[in-house]
């Protein structure tokens, strides 16, 4: 296994070697029937020279396009085919030494990373050459389908539908594109008819296509009798689509048809001044109403792209749905990810936030360079742009930040040159294309950047982590997480997060016991950002007390529970700050419209700031992302001595509720005091204040209380079983907790139908209470919860068959006095 312990670095020669793929085959069909035969490569990992019967077809310099050789006059009945790869890192390097102008920075990434150089000048997954979470496999071989084509007459290459709504008259219609290579010296005339049956429209037209690569756009109106349902995101409403025949009828007499599936939704970026603030909002309108932004940032699944299956994507998306989310950034270091992945994201309603991939570096612009540029990204729009779930295209992560913040150090008089360079590909080329080939989605040019601010500064603003305009990442390694005053009152969170370990058994599949241990080689060479595994303890170490067990083994173990917890706890922090400030500004700052924290999925087994590990098991984060993303939801925060409590809605109507506040000493089950607010209004899509005491009152009117010695649980409850996550807020650090003694927990295991029920007792109060099976696939309802109550029922539904048996062998139960 390549991803066993030190192998990353092992197996570093394979990436240095050139490999050649070959093999013979025979055609399956008689060459001599068809005008035009093509050999098309969807993906080639990267720079290749294709032969077929030892004639060369091309090359291939670009990851990410599409590769069409005309193989008529080549192709025999017995046929020699080779694909034979350049290594990516000697190319890369090769290409930096060729770049005579001006340097193009980073030359290489931190040696902590133990990666490639030069990966900027390679249109590659930027991150195989390695990154911060991420090991260095810079791999060469075919990684999508290869197939040969073989047609008389026309051919259809890409087929596309997009839907615009007119205001005025009430109307939807779909723009349909279709790009055809024509082989014949004249042109093709025929009809093409396309049928949606739900919604009573069929459309007869009548087309030409000229010789060669020629397209044609149809515009069909939707009959305007037929009720459309539009597509809703995740949490909002349901992603009605409708089955689309469309019929290419042509006078050559060769038929072809195209089933689609077509949704209906609109996406606004609202860039506009806001009453009582300088700057500008920053939000998404979808089918009209504002949604808040919930979610996080995808990274590729797997370093070895083969083997991200359709399950595994399922699996991956489906967490992120179960977990309240509605959105994910497909981050820019990565890859345009496979049809499947978008296909899953229309069906279940996440919204994509879709970077074009280029990340945290400066780039060439060659023409060259340029041209396999714009073949790619016209690729790459052309084949996504049919998503509903995709609302927006990113010229680039952080590379505007890069420039603005000369992350590089370069010299001043020359940064001229550099900004040139940045507007020439992201505006004058990326941008370009996208407005000609996509007129109904958003584009911005990096992430962060100050949206319009950043254009109206000439795409280069002075401050792209500005909160008043635009997008913001943010990370802060060295103050207390768990105050909500270090985080930007931002217009939109688009990355911020920490980092925590795997848990034991996904980190024991890759290691031997020689590795189990936080200070170990192996611990360190995981670890790809400097000074991480520093950080977490520090950050452990403001709230909790540090294990000190004289079993290296279980103190590596209790490590790994305390990097999780506190990883959910800084998150549910700073997102839940980003949501009770929708609907407010204060200083000129708020209005945050989005929650995007840093990352959802993992590349490989290894500290992260990942929520999902690898192979799909749910950290601590996401048990504790599924309540801070939660539609509805009482969020606390303090300031000057009050206890605020605001009431956070993503329902489409308001809701009168009943606010409970319970406060427990840490020593007894029994509460010292409750408050029931009745007939609290929680508006609709807007975070409101709905409650406010002073800590001290507080602390009086439950007698007995001090910071230390008490804790505060809250929840809002309304009619038809609607209720909110049960929130906590901590009076202090729990290593300062008075009272807080180790409790008998214990847990009985049964089946009911295709899960399993795990009734939990407790003999006193238990923070973050963690059940753990170990590598049984699955999840479960809730995990790391304060246990407050005798009892609690926790779900666990698996992902592949198991039995009570398995299950209660594997069980482990935490909590944090179990740590020593």
């Amino acid at each position: 296994d390549p991803y066993y312990r030190f192998n990353d670095v092992m197996y570093r020669w394979i990436s240095l070697d050139n490999w050649t793929y070959s093999r013979t085959f025979k055609t399956p069909f008689d060459v001599r029937k068809w005008q035009k035969v093509n050999l098309v490569f969807e993906g080639v990992d990267t720079v290749a020279q294709i032969l077929l019967n030892n004639v060369t077809l091309g090359r291939t310099d670009n990851m990410f396009n599409r590769y069409s050789f005309d193989i008529t006059s080549v192709i025999q009945e017995v046929n020699f085919v080779e694909v034979r790869f350049l290594s990516a890192v000697s190319y890369a390097a090769e290409q930096s030494r060729c770049h005579k102008a001006h340097s193009i920075p980073p030359a290489c990434p931190p040696p902590v990373q133990k990666g490639e150089c030069h990966v900027n000048f390679i249109r590659k997954e930027q991150c195989s050459f390695s990154w911060d979470w991420g090991p260095s496999f810079p791999t060469q071989g075919i990684w999508k389908d290869v197939r040969i084509e073989a047609y008389n007459h026309y051919h259809l290459i890409y087929f596309s539908i997009t839907p615009f709504f007119v205001k005025g008259s009430q109307q939807w219609y779909l723009e349909v594109e279709s790009i055809f290579d024509v082989v014949s010296s004249k042109p093709i005339a025929g009809l093409v008819t396309v049928n949606i049956p739900k919604l009573q429209t069929q459309q007869i037209f009548s087309v030409k296509v000229q010789p060669g690569e020629g397209s044609i756009v149809l515009l069909v109106n939707i009959n305007k009798s037929a009720p459309v349902e539009a597509w809703w995101p995740n949490g909002h409403g349901r992603q009605t689509g409708y089955n689309m025949t469309t019929t290419f009828m042509m006078e050559a007499g060769c038929q072809i048809e195209k089933f689609s599936k077509v949704y209906f939704r609109t996406v606004e970026l609202v860039q506009e001044p806001i009453p009582g603030s300088p700057g500008l909002s920053f939000y998404f309108r979808i089918n009209g109403l504002p949604i808040f932004i919930k979610g996080s940032n995808w990274i590729p699944a797997d370093s070895f792209q083969d083997r991200v299956t359709y399950d595994t994507l399922r699996l991956l998306l489906k967490s992120a749905a179960d977990a309240n989310m509605n959105a994910l950034r497909v981050w820019g270091g990565g890859v345009y990810e496979q049809d499947e992945f978008y296909d899953i994201c229309d069906e279940i309603g996440i919204m994509i936030w879709q970077d074009f991939m280029f990340a945290c570096a400066l780039y060439p612009t060659n023409q060259n360079y340029l041209e396999s540029v714009r073949a790619e990204v016209s690729h790459q729009v052309r084949r996504l742009k049919s998503h509903p779930s995709i609302i927006l295209w990113s010229g680039n992560n952080e590379n505007e930040a890069a420039i603005a913040s000369n992350w590089f150090s370069i010299p001043y008089p020359d940064i001229g040159l550099y900004i040139k360079d940045y507007v020439t590909l992201y505006v004058k080329n990326i941008r370009e294309i996208v407005l000609s080939e996509d007129k109904s989605r958003p584009f911005v040019a990096s992430s962060p950047s100050n949206g319009l601010e950043s254009v109206k500064e000439g795409w280069l603003s002075r401050d792209p982590y500005d909160t008043h305009y635009g997008d913001t990442h943010f990370y802060d390694y060295n103050s207390d997480c768990w105050n909500w005053t270090v985080y930007p009152k931002t217009r939109f969170a688009s990355e911020y997060g920490y980092q925590s370990w795997p848990s034991f058994s996904t980190i024991e599949k890759v290691s031997s016991p020689e590795d189990w241990s936080y200070t170990s080689n192996f611990s360190l060479h995981r670890q790809h950002h400097e000074d991480g595994n520093i950080q977490m303890i520090q950050e452990i170490g403001r709230h909790f007390k540090l294990p000190q067990s004289p079993d290296p083994v279980k103190q590596f173990k209790d490590m790994i529970y305390l990097t999780q917890v506190m990883q959910a706890q800084c998150i549910k922090t700073e997102t839940e700050f980003y949501r009770f400030s929708q609907s407010e500004i204060i200083n000129g700052e708020g209005h945050t419209m989005g929650a995007l924290y840093w990352q959802l999925n993992d590349i490989w087994q290894a500290p992260s700031w990942a929520s999902l590990e690898y192979g799909g098991k749910w950290k601590l984060l996401h048990y504790f992302a599924q309540n801070f993303f939660a539609p509805l939801l009482p969020v606390a925060y303090e300031d000057k001595g009050m206890l605020h409590i605001y009431g956070v809605s993503d329902h489409h109507e308001d809701h009168k509720l009943t606010l409970r506040v319970v406060v427990h000493t840490w020593s007894s089950l029994e509460p010292v005091c409750t408050l029931a607010k009745e007939g609290v209004t929680v508006k609709a899509q807007s975070a409101v204040p709905i409650y406010k005491e002073s800590i001290s009152d507080l602390l009086e009117r439950c007698r007995n209380c001090t910071r230390q010695s008490c804790v505060v649980t809250f929840c809002l409850v309304g009619e038809d079983e609607l209720r909110s996550p049960m929130n906590h807020y901590f009076l202090s650090s729990l290593k300062d907790a008075v009272g807080l003694e180790k409790t008998q927990l214990s847990a009985s295991v049964s089946q009911q139908d295709d899960v399993y029920i795990f009734v939990l007792q407790t003999t006193g109060i238990a923070p973050f209470v963690t059940l753990d099976v170990g590598s049984i696939k699955g999840r479960f309802s809730d995990n790391g919860f304060l246990m407050t109550e005798k009892k609690k029922m926790v779900v666990f539904y698996p992902w592949e068959p198991t039995s009570v048996e398995e299950l209660e062998s594997s069980l482990i139960l935490t909590s944090l006095l179990d740590v020593v």
